[in-house]
C-alpha cells in the first residue's frame, strides 16, 4: 500500500532542503522537490534522489524555477494530477536565490534596487505565493505544516548580506502572518533559524571561511550546525506532538547564538 503523506520541498536538491527530503522520506513521506540546477550537476543530484526513493517512497522532482509565476502554475497543475486525491502535508521553503553584493565599494558592483527586489521575491515573497496558490487549489491537508529557513542575519549584520538579511526578516513576517491568517484551515507555519551550516549557498557568501571559524569558536558545542541537525527539527515540526507550535522562530544552532 502506498504512503499517503506528501512533502513539497522548494529548493530540495542540496543543503538543508535535501537533508530534509532524506529525513522525511525515512519517516514515510512521499517527496516532491522543486529545484533549479545546471545540467552538469544533475547526475549527482539524481543519485541523491535515488537514495531517497530507496526508503520505499515516491519522489517527483521538477528542475524548474520555483520563483517563476508561470512555472509555479505548471508545477502545481502537474502535482495535482500526480497525487490524485491525496493532499500535501508539509511545505518546506528552502529557496536560496539572493544577491550578495556589498552596499558600498570602490572596486566592485554594489547593491541596486533590482538586487533587493529579486532577493526579496525569491527568498521571502515566494513562500506566500506558493502557500496561497496551493490553498487556492485545495491541495493542502487539514493539518499542514509550513516550514521556512531563516538565519542569524535576521538581526546580526554580515558584510555583503544586506539583501538576504532583508529577505529573511520579510520571510519571518510572512510566515507569522500565514500562521495567523490560515490557522482556520489548519495550517501551522514556523521558521527554523539554523546555525552556520556549510552548504553550497553558504560558501557563496564573501568571507564565509571567517564566518565559519567564528561560528565554531562561539558555539558551546564547538562545531558547525549540520544539515541533518536542521532536518531533524523539520521532522519534529511535522509530528502530531508539534501541532500546537505555530508562528514562531525555532533556533537550531547548538547554542551558537547564545553569544
Amino acid at each position: 500500500m502506498l504512503n499517503k503523506k506528501w512533502a513539497l520541498i522548494l529548493g530540495g536538491s542540496s543543503g538543508l532542503g535535501l537533508a530534509t527530503a532524506q529525513k522525511l522520506a525515512q519517516h514515510h513521506f512521499n517527496i516532491i522537490i522543486v529545484h533549479r540546477d545546471r545540467r552538469s550537476d544533475l547526475a549527482e543530484i539524481e543519485k541523491e534522489f535515488e537514495s531517497i526513493k530507496s526508503n520505499g517512497v515516491l519522489l517527483k522532482n521538477y528542475n524548474l524555477d520555483a520563483t517563476n509565476t508561470a512555472k509555479r502554475k505548471e508545477i502545481i497543475f502537474d502535482i495535482e494530477s500526480w497525487i490524485g486525491s491525496d493532499k500535501i502535508d508539509v511545505l518546506v521553503h528552502s529557496i536560496a536565490k539572493g544577491n550578495l553584493k556589498p552596499m558600498y565599494s570602490t572596486t566592485e558592483k554594489t547593491l541596486e534596487h533590482q538586487d533587493f527586489q529579486l532577493t526579496l521575491e525569491a527568498m521571502a515573497i515566494s513562500a506566500y505565493d506558493w502557500t496561497n496558490a496551493l490553498v487556492q487549489q485545495n491541495l493542502f491537508a487539514k493539518d499542514t505544516r509550513i516550514i521556512a529557513f531563516t538565519s542569524e542575519g535576521n538581526t546580526k549584520v554580515i558584510p555583503n548580506y544586506a539583501a538576504v538579511s532583508a529577505a529573511k526578516v520579510a520571510l519571518e513576517a510572512i510566515i507569522r502572518n500565514i500562521a495567523l491568517e490560515f490557522a482556520h484551515i489548519g495550517i501551522k507555519a514556523n521558521c527554523i533559524q539554523a546555525g552556520v551550516t556549510e552548504t553550497a549557498s553558504f560558501k557563496m557568501i564573501p568571507g564565509s571561511d571567517k564566518i565559519k571559524e567564528f561560528a565554531i569558536k562561539r558555539n558551546p558545542n564547538k562545531r558547525l550546525t549540520q544539515p541533518e541537525d536542521v532536518a531533524n527539527v523539520v521532522y519534529l515540526l511535522t509530528t502530531e506532538e508539534a501541532k500546537w507550535i505555530t508562528g514562531t522562530i525555532i533556533k537550531v544552532d547548538g547554542g551558537e547564538s547564545l553569544r
